[in-house]
C-alpha cells in the first residue's frame, strides 16, 4: 500500500478544505489538500512539500488524527494536523476553491469519500 497523506490545516478553529478539479469523477468534491509520499520522504517532509506545491503555503505538522483510509486498493490515507506558518494565505494550484469550514460547517460540502473518517475527530479537535 502506497502513503497519501492529507492535511486537515487549522485556523482560528476552522479547518481549510480544497475543491478537486480532476480526476473527473472527483471533480468538484472537497478533501484534504496533500498527496503521495515519495521514496526517502517521511510523512510530515511529504505534506509540507505537497502543500508548499499546492497551495504555496509552508505549513507545520502539529499533529496526527487517528487511523487510516483506503484510497482504492492501492493507497492509504492518513491526516495531519496542521498550522499554516507566518499567516500565509493558500493560493490553490490543483484546486478551483478553498473554504475555511468551522465545526457546524463540516457537512456543507461533499467530501471524498477517504477523508470522510477523519472529520468526526477532527470536529472535537475543532470544538
Amino acid at each position: 500500500m502506497r502513503l497519501v497523506v492529507g492535511a486537515a490545516v487549522v485556523r482560528d478553529g476552522r479547518v481549510l478544505a480544497c475543491r478537486r478539479t480532476s480526476p473527473p469523477e472527483a471533480a468538484g468534491r472537497w478533501e484534504f489538500p496533500g498527496g503521495k509520499v515519495e521514496a526517502g520522504e517521511s510523512p510530515e517532509q511529504a505534506l509540507v512539500r505537497e502543500l508548499a506545491e499546492e497551495l504555496r503555503v509552508p505549513v507545520t505538522v502539529t499533529g496526527w488524527l487517528d487511523g487510516v483510509a483506503a484510497i482504492g486498493e492501492t493507497h492509504q490515507l492518513r491526516v495531519a494536523l496542521a498550522t499554516v506558518v507566518d499567516g500565509a494565505e493558500p493560493d490553490p494550484v490543483e484546486h478551483d476553491a478553498t473554504r475555511w469550514l468551522g465545526v457546524g460547517e463540516l457537512d456543507d460540502v461533499d467530501w471524498l469519500e477517504p477523508d470522510r473518517p477523519f472529520l468526526a475527530e477532527l470536529a472535537a479537535y475543532l470544538e
